[in-house]
C-alpha cells in the first residue's frame, strides 16, 4: 500500500460513498414517515416510531459484527492472507445468521419486555406488536448484513458499500409504497417490505463479496463444500474474535447509554427543553455521517497498515484522515453556527422551541467541532481490533458524564447539561489516547 493509495484524494474518494450510503438510512426513514403519515393516520405513524426505536437499539448492540469484521479482513488483506479473508467473513456470517436466528425463536419475550418499558396507547402497542412480529424475519439479513458491509470496508470497497445500501432502501421504498400504500397495508406493510428487502439484498451483497472475492482469488475453489467450515470455530481462532465482540458489544451499550441519560436528564427541563435538545441531536447526527466516513476509512487503512507491519504508513494514515476529518469538523460546526437559525425554523414552527435551541446551538457546534478525534480514534482502534482500549475508554468517558451531570445540572440547568455532554464526546478521545503507545506496540512490539 503505496503512499499514492493513501493521499487525500484517495482518502476521500474512499470516504464520499461511505458518507452517502450512511446518510440513505435515515432518508429510509423519512419516507416511511411520509408514507404512514399520509396514508394510515396517527396509531400506524407511533407504532412505526417505536417499532424502529426497538430495532435501533437491539441492531446496535449487534454493531460489533461489522466492526470486528472491517478490522480482522483489512489485516488480513494487508498481510495478503486470503483463507484468513475467506474465514473471518464466513464466521461473521454465520454469526450474524444465527443470533437473528435466536432473536427469532425469543421474539414472544423480546417485545413482550420491551413494549411494557414504554407508555404507549393500547392501540399503538397492538400495532407495534405486529410491526415487530413481521420485520422481526430480517433479523438474521440485517445481522448478516453486517458481516458482509464489514468485509466491504475492511477491503477498501466503499463504493460496492454505496451500491448496497442504495439497493436495500431503493427497494424498500418500493415495496413500502406498494405494500403500505397501494394494498393499504399500514405498519404491517412498512415491517414487511424492510423484511423482504433485507433478505433480498443479503444474497446481492453476498454476491459481491463472491465476485470480487473470486477475482482476487482466480483458482480458489469457493463451493460450498470446500469452503473451510471446520476452521471457522476452532477454539485458538474464535476466541479472538469473540473477546472483540464482546468487548465492542459492551463499548456499544455503554455509548448508547450516555445518549440516554443526555435524553433523560433534558426531559427533566420540560417539552421545550426536551424538543429543543432532540432537534439539535438531529444536528450532531447528521455530521456525524460525515465524521463516521473519514472514520470508517481510516478503519481500513489502518488495519491494512497494521496487516502490513507499516509503522510509518500507519502513521501517514493517522495524520491524513484525522486532517481531513478535522477539517470537516470545523466546517461543520461553522455551518451549524451560520445556518443553525434558519434551519431551526423549517424543522419546527414552535417559537418557544426555536428559542431554546437558538440558546444552545455554540454548544452543539462546539461538541461537533470537537467530536472528529473521538471518531478517529474509535476507527483507529477499530481497525487495528485493540477493543480493550475502546471498551474502557467508553466504560470511563460514560460515567464521567454521569458524573458531571449530577455535579453540573443542578447549577446550571441545561446549560450543565450540555457542557458535561461535550466533556463526553471529549473524554472519549482522552481516553482512547491514553492508550496510543499501546496501539503503536501493537504494530511494532519489539
Amino acid at each position: 500500500m503505496s503512499d499514492t493509495t493513501t493521499g487525500y484524494r484517495r482518502i476521500l474518494g474512499l470516504t464520499w460513498p461511505i458518507i452517502l450510503a450512511n446518510s440513505a438510512t435515515p432518508l429510509l426513514g423519512l419516507v416511511d414517515t411520509a408514507i404512514i403519515g399520509n396514508l394510515a393516520g396517527t396509531a400506524h405513524l407511533g407504532a412505526i416510531a417505536l417499532g424502529a426505536l426497538i430495532f435501533n437499539f437491539i441492531y446496535w448492540g449487534f454493531g460489533f459484527l461489522r466492526m470486528s469484521t472491517t478490522g480482522f479482513v483489512a489485516q488480513a488483506s494487508g498481510r495478503n492472507d486470503q483463507a484468513a479473508i475467506l474465514e473471518t467473513t464466513l464466521r461473521a456470517l454465520s454469526m450474524g445468521l444465527l443470533i437473528g436466528l435466536t432473536l427469532l425463536l425469543l421474539q414472544w419475550p423480546i417485545i413482550r419486555v420491551t413494549l411494557s418499558l414504554f407508555g404507549a396507547s393500547a392501540e399503538v402497542e397492538s400495532i407495534s406488536a405486529q410491526y415487530f412480529s413481521i420485520r422481526i424475519w430480517g433479523a438474521p439479513a440485517t445481522l448478516g448484513l453486517y458481516a458482509l458491509m464489514g468485509y466491504f470496508i475492511g477491503q477498501g470497497l466503499s463504493r460496492r458499500l454505496l451500491l448496497m445500501q442504495l439497493a436495500l432502501n431503493g427497494l424498500n421504498i418500493s415495496l413500502d409504497l406498494l405494500l403500505a400504500g397501494h394494498f393499504n397495508m399500514g405498519a404491517s406493510g412498512i415491517a414487511l417490505g424492510t423484511a423482504i428487502s433485507e433478505w433480498v439484498v443479503l444474497f446481492l451483497a453476498l454476491a459481491m463479496v463472491i465476485k470480487h472475492f473470486k477475482g482476487e482469488n482466480t483458482a480458489l475453489n469457493l463451493s460450498l463444500g470446500a469452503l473451510p467450515w471446520s476452521a471457522l470455530f476452532q477454539r485458538d481462532k474464535i476466541r479472538p474474535v469473540l473477546q472483540a465482540n464482546i468487548n465492542l458489544m459492551i463499548r456499544t451499550l455503554f455509548l448508547l447509554l450516555g445518549f440516554a441519560v443526555f435524553t433523560d436528564q433534558g426531559a427533566r427541563f420540560g417539552d421545550t427543553t426536551l424538543a429543543a435538545n432532540h432537534i439539535l441531536l438531529q444536528f450532531i447526527s447528521f455530521s456525524a455521517f460525515f465524521l463516521d466516513g473519514f472514520a470508517f476509512t481510516c478503519e481500513s487503512l489502518a488495519g491494512k497498515a497494521l496487516g502490513q507491519q507499516n509503522r510509518s504508513l500507519f502513521q501517514l494514515i493517522i495524520r491524513r484522515t484525522s486532517q481531513l476529518a478535522a477539517g470537516t469538523a470545523l466546517l461543520l460546526a461553522g455551518g451549524i453556527l451560520l445556518l443553525g437559525t434558519h434551519l431551526l425554523q423549517w424543522l419546527t414552527d414552535l417559537p418557544q422551541v426555536q428559542a431554546s435551541a437558538q440558546s444552545f446551538l455554540p454548544f452543539c457546534a462546539l461538541y461537533v467541532a470537537l467530536s472528529f478525534a473521538a471518531f478517529q480514534l474509535d476507527g483507529l482502534f477499530i481497525g487495528t481490533t485493540t477493543t480493550v482500549p475502546l471498551r474502557n475508554a467508553s466504560v470511563l468517558a460514560t460515567s464521567s458524564f454521569i458524573l458531571l451531570c449530577y455535579v453540573l445540572i443542578p447549577a446550571l440547568a441545561n446549560q450543565g447539561l450540555w457542557i458535561a455532554f461535550i466533556s463526553f464526546v471529549v473524554l472519549r478521545a482522552v481516553f482512547l489516547g491514553a492508550y496510543f503507545k499501546t496501539l503503536l506496540a501493537k504494530l511494532y512490539p519489539a
